[in-house]
């Protein structure tokens, strides 16, 4: 949205096609939801960048080729002097650290980073230098309804296995989705779930015809609350839909055989 053309070109274009793989480098150890507190500095030199400091929890931060980095580039007001730029991350004095084990995800690598007087061009900048913390907060809004969006389908597909699974496993004589508790409880679920759609959807003032990112502004209307607020539920409901369905499947959802325990992962 604010790159130049060449920016796009080289970054952008490769990204979209699937032949490389980037990463954003927002948090770092002392500073994740609060982005404003982002110590990593990126100090200009003539016609060059020149950084130092480090970045927490890169999602694909191990194998990435570039990243999208919010570093501090002035002394001002901490939601003035941030700014973004394109960093290659084959560049001297990037040290890939630390590949951060962790609970679930695993098929999704996590990095910790340093930066060590890394250079790069003054061209790499997206947009203005200063409106880094703007733009950043812009693209949270896109990344927390495609974080929506990402789950509906899965947790859609959790319920209805579990139904299926209900169905025809029986106890006690009768098959397990017959029992009122489980029966009410799936329905309770999907409710949930068509809920957390609706404000998805008022989200991006979307209409059948548009996909999310396409109803993105399309009216020019800040979405701020309705993203969290969809977020916020999202992730809520995602460990409350997997945690109710695995009790149902009893033995088989602690094995690794069923979708729902690794959903539960």
């Amino acid at each position: 949205r604010f790159g130049s053309d060449e920016l796009k070109k080289q970054f952008l274009v490769p990204t979209i096609a699937g032949d490389v793989v980037a990463c954003l480098g927002i948090s770092e150890a002392g500073a994740g939801s609060d982005v404003a507190n982002i110590k990593t500095r990126a100090v200009r030199k003539g016609d060059e960048y020149v950084i130092n400091g480090g970045k927490m929890w890169t999602t694909t931060g191990c194998q990435a080729d570039w990243m999208c980095l919010l570093a501090n580039t002035s002394e001002g007001p901490p939601h003035q002097n941030k700014s973004l730029m394109c960093l290659p991350m084959d560049l001297p004095g990037i040290h890939v650290t630390k590949k951060i084990d962790k609970l679930g995800m695993r098929s999704s690598d996590t990095a910790q980073i340093f930066f060590e007087d890394v250079r790069v061009p003054r061209r790499n900048l997206i947009g203005e230098e200063g409106k880094g913390f703007t733009y950043q907060m812009l693209q949270f809004q896109e990344e927390r309804l495609w974080g929506v969006a990402s789950v509906l389908a899965p947790l859609e597909t959790v319920i209805q296995e579990t139904i299926d699974y209900t169905r025809q496993r029986k106890v006690f004589g009768q098959p397990v989705l017959h029992h009122q508790a489980v029966g009410f409880r799936l329905a309770e679920l999907a409710t949930e779930v068509e809920l957390l759609r609706s404000v998805s959807e008022r989200a991006v003032e979307a209409v059948s015809s548009f996909s999310f990112f396409l109803a993105l502004y399309v009216e020019g209307n800040d979405v701020t609350k309705f993203a969290s607020m969809a977020k916020l539920k999202a992730g809520r409901l995602a460990r409350e839909v997997t945690d109710s369905c695995l009790q149902f499947w009893g033995g088989m959802g602690f094995t690794s055989e069923v979708l729902v325990s690794r959903f539960y992962r």
